[in-house]
């Protein structure tokens, strides 16, 4: 059991446990009639949050947020979580109630920010996620009553896809969608072809690409792996073409976030590039 302390609204409430530790907490009328002192049933609270900057969650920041925005998130979660088969911390659910509450204050003052063509990426790129999105963006203008603008099924797919990374930040998963669609552009542009985003060989390549970009963005500098080098100069006769292609994407990756390919990445990412080009026309 906690004890309540002060409502920032019907839905949100800072409390205090027995080891005297501040939480902010959220649940359907979990504040409601509650004086300072009085239990609350821990059944009420949906989520908590410790209430400290350790996470840049702070009480000023729920008191801005509107009572809708908690409602409206909550069902977004229901909805996103049992179709792309993820689980939204209490960290990521606070910082998608923040997005959805500024999206519902744009939407009022008539503001879009018009990305047209990261939109296309983004959808070639995680459809799964696009998808639940566009799902999202409509229970959101049913809820609150409002068109939101195409843009933000752009912005909640980044919410989505960094919902299913281990301890990704958001602004990490744009930096990794951005890299991605441009190694996209030189396999295309290398072999002259457009990539079915629907084929199965596509979808493991952007997931392994997906990997190995969360991968090296949770560390600054290589590994050094080992790697038997006959296995590199065997991809480097084999297959020239996807190796000339894992060079030019090395090239790019250096250029764009200071990162080297280790040998093993370029082995991995030759094969890949090899079955989606490969199988893609032989079909």
């Amino acid at each position: 059991m906690v004890k309540f302390l002060k409502n920032f609204n019907n839905n949100a409430a800072l409390v205090v446990d027995d080891q005297d530790v501040e939480w902010i907490v959220i649940g359907n009328g979990v504040g409601v009639g509650k004086h300072q002192g009085d239990q609350i049933d821990d059944q009420k609270i949906q989520r908590r949050f410790v209430a400290t900057l350790k996470q840049n969650v702070d009480i000023d920041a729920f008191q801005d947020l509107k009572p809708q925005s908690f409602v409206i998130t909550t069902k977004v979660v229901h909805l996103v979580e049992p179709l792309l088969k993820v689980s939204f911390s209490d960290y990521q659910y606070f910082v998608l109630a923040d997005h959805i509450d500024f999206a519902l204050k744009r939407a009022n003052d008539g503001i879009d920010v018009d990305n047209g063509t990261v939109r296309w990426e983004v959808k070639k790129l995680f459809p799964k996620e696009f998808h639940a999105a566009s799902q999202a963006v409509d229970l959101i203008n049913v809820t609150a009553d409002v068109i939101l603008p195409k843009s933000e099924v752009v912005f909640m797919t980044y919410h989505f896809i960094n919902a299913g990374s281990d301890g990704s930040k958001l602004q990490e998963t744009i930096k990794i969608t951005k890299l991605i669609s441009g190694i996209i552009d030189i396999v295309q542009y290398q072999y002259q072809m457009h990539l079915d985003p629907e084929s199965f060989n596509y979808n493991r390549f952007i997931a392994h690409l997906r990997a190995l970009m969360v991968q090296r963005v949770s560390r600054s500098n290589g590994t050094g792996s080992e790697l038997d080098q006959s296995l590199l100069q065997l991809m480097q006769v084999k297959y020239a073409h996807a190796y000339a292609t894992v060079e030019r994407i090395d090239t790019f990756l250096q250029s764009k976030a200071g990162w080297r390919l280790e040998p093993d990445d370029k082995v991995y990412l030759t094969l890949h590039i090899w079955r989606v080009t490969h199988r893609q026309k032989s079909e």
